[in-house]
């Protein structure tokens, strides 16, 4: 590998002292620096994504690399850090041993995502978490109807609906009571928000079963992906998910750890 493309959280100050320690520490030993500078900017090839962020400023990364067919290693500069590898302290060795190629890349299920509305607009995206339908108006609740693989399963009545990867698990699926799943797993996850109904459980589905949510009703509602894009909805859009066609590429030092991390975030400890 010979280039990296930094992707920062936009209003850090240790993301922007991290990524000039990088940029010097890169350059010095002939290696190339880019800098994602927004949407509106020009994205270049690089042969790695660096996040220096907390698991939002991951997501963006991922999304960047997906479309760059590239791998990414994410610095954790947040709260939780489910999805990065390296601390801060450990910036420059992570950098030594990625040009030196010692590292292993581990793959993560990706979310195919189709928002279609009656207006006859189309969107797709690629989320690494997760989408959902919620209410954006106070004091009610939303009507949804469920297809799984394309037979009707239910009509939810909730204030949002939503369907995860095994690496969104511990996204808003956790904060919905949803299940945890190892990120190892192929599986999506049908989470109801809030639900007024008496079968109130997750569903745990198979990489193979599509999930279609449809409003019913009239009120407010909205498509959220990975927490960053925002489609209005009204009665009788849809969302469509499915697993990608590809997936999403972690560089990693080690095999993961995944129960130590969860350990860790939570501060579990044995009685």
């Amino acid at each position: 590998m010979s280039s990296v493309l930094l992707v920062l959280h936009p209003h850090s100050q240790e993301a922007t002292l991290l990524a000039e320690t990088a940029s010097a520490w890169c350059r010095a030993r002939g290696h190339a620096v880019h800098l994602y500078e927004g949407p509106n900017g020009q994205v270049p090839k690089a042969d790695f994504a660096m996040s220096l962020g907390g698991d939002g400023t991951m997501l963006r990364a991922v999304e960047l690399a997906l479309s760059l067919d590239i791998p990414v290693i994410g610095v954790n500069l947040g709260r939780m850090g489910y999805l990065a590898e390296v601390e801060p302290a450990g910036l420059e060795p992570a950098l030594e041993a990625i040009f030196a190629g010692r590292y292993i890349l581990e793959e993560r299920m990706v979310l195919d995502v189709t928002v279609e509305r009656a207006d006859a607009s189309r969107f797709n995206f690629l989320a690494l978490n997760e989408a959902v339908v919620e209410k954006t108006g106070p004091g009610h609740t939303i009507r949804v109807a469920v297809r799984i693989s394309g037979r009707s399963f239910l009509t939810y009545v909730a204030d949002g609906l939503l369907v995860c990867t095994p690496t969104g698990s511990t996204a808003y699926n956790l904060s919905a009571r949803g299940p945890v799943a190892s990120p190892l797993l192929r599986a999506l996850v049908l989470t109801p928000i809030a639900p007024h109904l008496v079968f109130d459980r997750s569903l745990v589905l198979g990489p193979d079963e599509d999930v279609e949510m449809v409003l019913l009703d009239g009120q407010k509602a909205a498509a959220v992906v990975d927490g960053a894009h925002v489609i209005a909805l009204t009665a009788g859009d849809s969302v469509r998910c499915k697993t990608a066609d590809r997936a999403a590429r972690f560089i990693s030092f080690g095999e993961l750890d995944f129960h130590a991390v969860l350990r860790s975030r939570f501060g579990l400890t044995d009685r």
